[in-house]
């Protein structure tokens, strides 16, 4: 056991020692000492990113009896998703302000979240994975309803009626799959699986299992949710929300798709269908929206059904382009969320008229909001324009039978520049001599998220073929 402890999981020890420190800090320090709670959250997490480097991962290693494991490719998912974690941690300034009395216990369950996503993209049995899971999910409701106010409770409700009833047919799937090959583990079922003919219970499961699953990403049919939890979320749990899950997810989802599901051609059709219908729901819903929050979110299931169309055709290059695509995401997506940040702590509101004329007196904010945008949009010089064409390429090169599903994504993109662009363009608007344009105050932690991940999305639109060699190498080594 000590040589597992030491092999995979000391980041994930490190980091719920780090969660024990803020429940003590909560019980016997005095709230006045509440900025401390950040430090402490930053602290933990970069000695996590630090012992990322004492994980194995050539040859993989299997630890717990097979429970878990550690590989590159689990190992570069870990690291992004404790870097969008130590972002989130530095945006979460406003939201400790208002509450006090609670920041180290919000700090913890903020914590929990990252060590639960951690060991999702580890799990090598589906029971290490649900247990992951809960330990992603439980706080999410907690830092929803962590906002003042009714809509921040009525998110979190929502948002708990709708994992737990994508709990439920995860785990119906997953009780099929253990009726039929008498084992939870990953690579028992693959080996299993494809000494067997597929039977139609198989692709059963199958479905359901991939259904509890992608009900976290907002894909058809539990994405209603995400429009209000985005509305009632305070913007640095956002940040949270719309990055570490679908990391996790798409981590797990990936290695799914390559082992234990592999075999389920079926599946590839369900998830093609639902994907399709997600991404015209949710551009056609942004259309006529003005809550900057609600167009966000409707690119957030829109992005997700993109992906999640990529890795269900299985191949070292989809995953490949699935890996760059999520790195590039994130990375404009907190960004995004930096600005809104910003914007909220100087009491702007959520419409988009309110962000009028910013530009003209915030350049180099308004600037970095932009270029993220554009880059979620796909414009070029971007990363997420070098991500976009890499992404339908895969799926192009995936067979003359996917070339309808891929047009048909090509013009709902095409449609989605819409509300892309009419997130920026009142900030680039002359008022009356910029009169009532507010100047932003920002501390240097919010600015430093998004000027970086900014330029670093600008970095990667320019040379990307560092990163896509890496996920090449991430790919093929799964």
């Amino acid at each position: 056991m000590i040589n597992d402890i030491f092999n995979i999981l000391l980041p994930q020890v490190c980091l719920g020692i780090f969660i024990f420190i803020q429940l003590i800090c909560s019980m016997f320090l005095s709230p006045k000492y509440f900025r401390y709670s950040r430090l402490i959250s930053a602290v933990g997490i970069s000695l996590s990113i630090v012992l990322l480097t004492t994980v194995q991962t050539e040859p993989q290693y299997f630890g717990f009896k097979n429970s878990v494991m550690s590989d590159s490719y689990t190992l570069l998912f870990q690291f992004i998703i404790l870097l969008c974690g130590f972002f989130t941690v530095l945006l979460t300034r406003n939201l400790i302000r208002e509450r006090k009395q609670n920041a180290y216990t919000l700090h913890a369950v903020l914590l929990t979240g990252i060590f639960g996503a951690l060991n999702i993209v580890s799990s090598n049995d589906f029971l290490t994975l649900f247990i992951s899971l809960e330990l992603l999910s439980f706080p999410s409701y907690f830092l929803i309803a962590a906002k003042r106010g009714y809509y921040s409770k009525e998110a979190a409700f929502k948002y708990l009626i709708t994992a737990a009833v994508s709990s439920g047919v995860f785990l119906f799937g997953v009780s099929y799959l253990y009726g039929i090959t008498a084992s939870l583990n990953f690579s028992e079922i693959y080996e299993i699986i494809i000494e067997k003919e597929t039977s139609l219970i198989y692709v059963f499961a199958s479905v359901l299992t991939v259904l509890g699953l992608i009900s976290k990403l907002a894909v058809f049919p539990f994405a209603n949710w995400i429009i209000d939890v985005y509305k009632g979320t305070e913007t640095s749990i956002l940040a949270f929300l719309s990055t570490i899950p679908k990391l996790a997810l798409f981590g797990i989802l990936c290695r799914l798709f390559v082992f234990p599901l592999s075999s389920s051609f079926e599946l590839t059709f369900v998830i093609l269908i639902l994907s399709l219908i997600t991404a015209f729901w949710a551009n056609t819903y942004a259309i006529r929206e003005n809550n900057v929050k609600v167009i966000l979110a409707c690119s957030a299931s829109a992005n997700s059904s993109y992906v999640l169309l990529a890795a269900s055709l299985v191949s070292v290059y989809n995953l490949s382009t699935v890996i760059f695509y999520l790195i590039c995401y994130v990375l404009m997506n907190i960004a995004v969320f930096a600005f809104l940040n910003i914007t909220e702590n100087n009491s702007l509101g959520e419409k988009i008229e309110n962000f009028s004329g910013l530009f003209h007196k915030n350049k180099v904010l308004g600037a970095s909001y932009a270029i993220s945008v554009i880059g979620l949009a796909g414009f070029p010089i971007t990363s997420g324009f070098v991500a976009k064409i890499y992404l339908f390429s895969a799926i192009a090169n995936s067979g003359l039978i996917f070339v309808p599903f891929l047009l048909a994504l090509l013009i709902l993109t095409v449609v989605a520049l819409y509300y892309y662009l009419k997130l920026i363009t009142p900030m680039f608007r002359k008022c009356d001599g910029n009169t009532g344009v507010k100047v932003l105050n920002a501390v240097y932690s919010q600015k430093f998220v998004l000027i970086f991940c900014t330029a670093v999305t600008v970095l990667i639109g320019v040379y990307p073929d560092k990163l896509i060699e890496l996920c090449r190498f991430i790919a093929y080594n799964i």
